[in-house]
């Protein structure tokens, strides 16, 4: 089989700080040491970092994960967490170790800078995901999230100051279409774009180079966000079949039946040993 390594792919700056920080601690510090939520989404990663003597600790709320947690070492994940998650922390005595993802960090910032001028926010960003969570907990009362089309109509922000932003780990076109409508609803609107250069770089080769294969396998956990954008964008930007994998196990021969030439990308925290792995896997294929 010809396969094409899509570039660039796999680990962002972003991953790569967070899991050496994390690693780090976990190796040096007495004590427990828990991840608060996973450090990344990707379980390979995770089963690493429990090799570092890094406990993870997950759940859909980090500030009821936090509140059963007594002394100990915590590292906030890549994804960032809420002010209330920060203070809790502090009242509880825990020892914090911040791997928040500088990207993250600086729409922290926007956030609390437009809503101390007095701004009501519209975040665009995946229910569920823990990016939203702590972005939107600098300010509840003046963010509003936003996933789809129907929650842009449904949006009701009141008259003043009005701006957008995102998650950094958005669909660049699916959030440009968001922001579109935005802007016919409430013209004022400022929009701030936040999605990362990482996901916008990897988006945008997956795409273009999708159009020299005949199908793509994008390789990362199904609790990714980018990986899953990525899955998307191919389908739908390029108009090429694609499927994610968590590993070379989840291949299903029947995805490559007539095709010449099959794509390979890899989520911002899909370690680089499971993608060569598939890569080497499909290489030794004859075509289907």
């Amino acid at each position: 089989m010809e396969v094409h390594v899509i570039k660039p792919q796999g680990y962002c700056y972003g991953v790569v700080r967070a899991m050496k920080l994390a690693k780090q601690v976990g190796d040096s510090t007495d004590g427990p040491v828990y991840g608060l939520g996973q450090m990344v989404h990707n379980r390979h990663m995770i089963d690493d970092l429990a090799e570092h003597h890094v406990v993870t600790v997950d759940g859909p709320n980090r500030a009821r994960i936090l509140e059963q947690i007594d002394g100990g070492t915590v590292i906030f994940t890549a994804h960032g967490v809420s002010p209330e998650v920060r203070d809790l922390a502090a009242r509880k005595g825990l020892r914090t170790i911040d791997a928040t993802c500088p990207d993250v960090t600086r729409t922290h910032d926007l956030v609390r800078r437009l809503a101390a001028d007095g701004y009501h926010i519209a975040y665009i960003g995946k229910r569920g995901h823990p990016e939203p969570e702590g972005a939107i907990g600098n300010a509840p009362e003046q963010v509003h999230l936003v996933e789809t089309m129907a929650d842009v109509e449904a949006l009701d922000l009141p008259p003043g100051k009005l701006a957008v932003t995102t998650q950094t780990t958005m669909s660049m076109w699916d959030t440009q279409d968001l922001v579109d409508r935005l802007r016919e609803r409430f013209p004022s609107i400022e929009v701030h774009n936040e999605i990362c250069s990482a996901t916008q770089d990897r988006q945008t080769a997956a795409v273009e180079q999708a159009a020299l294969c005949d199908v793509v396998i994008v390789v990362g956990d199904e609790r990714s966000s980018n990986t899953n954008r990525l899955v998307d964008a191919v389908r739908d930007r390029a108009g090429k079949p694609a499927y994610r994998v968590d590993n070379v196990d989840e291949i299903d021969p029947a995805w490559l039946r007539g095709a010449q030439k099959v794509g390979v990308t890899a989520g911002a925290s899909t370690k680089t040993q499971i993608t060569r792995a598939v890569i080497r896997y499909l290489e030794a294929l004859a075509p289907q």
